[in-house]
């Protein structure tokens, strides 16, 4: 196990039986990857952009969907791909504005550190792109590789101008027997109860067949009923679509909820082509799942989010019970995990 304080100092290589874990530079980028070798499976990690994963590769193959030829390429003109981290809100606010604890706490437009939708609401947080993500920790041992950043939140004032609840971030991409593990902490230091209403935005993609041949898995009882602008209106539905759901003849940008959960307390969502199929395991404290797989595009998007679209501002109109609240001097911790088979 080894510590760090910066990123990128030194080229470093950890091993341990299967697992390695490995600093470079790419393109000047600091990344680390993790190996599984007795899966063939490795993951790249871009700390300072995003604490972005950027490559999942089973058998040299890339499930993440990403449109660039290089890291280096991303860095000149960041979009949307791998697996973005969207906080402290994931997905589209109502206003330029936020409620939590009865009070109203606006955006300040002028910092120009968010970005809108294309009908002008804030989307998707503070955070797609940050730069402040510092590893802290590595590790290869027996059983696992894994990597630790962490965001200390309350350091910075541009984003606690937007999202005033002092806090701490710790995401931890962790690599065990050929899956993927996406760990997130987060420890409020502020005075007051912190909202919670993060989530993860992964592109995925399948290699043995065209996109309009795959299958998909909805582990969901609720279709949230949303407006013509994606803000769910406080309404639900039973799901009505089949299982599997085939993307040849259903556009998906829909958000589900009351997520059926197996033995292991995880609900599964997954997408199959021929015989390749990704997996995505949702822990307890993901309660919602957006599914994204627009038509024409190569990738499909599962969700992990710890609410539904504009969580906040729902539950203070009181069309929405279950968001989840950190207590001061409390911990939110929770994972989801990417489960590759058939390559």
């Amino acid at each position: 196990m080894k510590k760090l304080a910066i990123l990128g100092l030194l080229p470093f290589m950890l091993h341990a039986a299967n697992y390695s874990v490995e600093s470079i530079r790419i393109d000047d980028v600091p990344v680390v990857r993790l190996t599984d070798r007795a899966h063939s499976v490795e993951v790249a990690v871009a700390p300072s952009l995003g604490n972005l994963a950027y490559e999942m590769k089973v058998k040299g193959k890339n499930i993440f969907w990403v449109p660039f030829q290089s890291i280096g390429q991303f860095k000149s003109k960041p979009t949307l791909c791998g697996n973005p981290f969207l906080a402290p809100w994931a997905n589209r606010l109502d206003e330029d504005a936020f409620y939590a604890n009865g009070k109203k706490y606006s955006l300040n437009a002028s910092l120009g550190n968010f970005r809108r939708d294309g009908n002008k609401n804030p989307i998707h947080g503070l955070l797609a792109y940050s730069d402040a993500w510092q590893v802290v920790e590595t590790k290869a041992t027996d059983t696992d590789g894994a990597v630790t950043s962490r965001l200390e939140f309350y350091k910075y004032p541009d984003l606690m101008a937007q999202f005033p609840f002092a806090h701490i971030l710790e995401m931890s991409y962790r690599l065990k027997d050929g899956v993927l593990e996406v760990e997130t902490r987060i420890e409020n230091l502020s005075n007051s109860p912190m909202p919670v209403a993060i989530g993860y935005h992964p592109y995925f993609r399948l290699h043995d067949s065209p996109r309009d041949q795959w299958k998909v898995h909805l582990a969901a009882r609720e279709h949230v009923v949303l407006s013509d602008k994606l803000i769910p209106t406080g309404e639900r539905k039973p799901v009505s679509l089949p299982d599997p759901v085939s993307l040849a003849t259903t556009q998906l940008d829909d958000v589900f909820t009351g997520l059926v959960a197996g033995p292991d307390g995880r609900a599964e969502f997954s997408v199959t082509g021929v015989k390749e199929k990704i997996a995505v395991l949702y822990g307890p404290k993901y309660i919602v799942a957006v599914v994204y797989s627009p038509p024409g595009r190569d990738f499909i998007c599962f969700e992990p989010m710890a609410g539904v679209t504009n969580a906040t501002n729902l539950a203070h109109a009181g069309k929405y019970r279950e968001l989840q609240t950190i207590p001061p001097g409390g911990v939110w911790k929770e994972s989801f995990w990417v489960v590759p088979s058939g390559f």
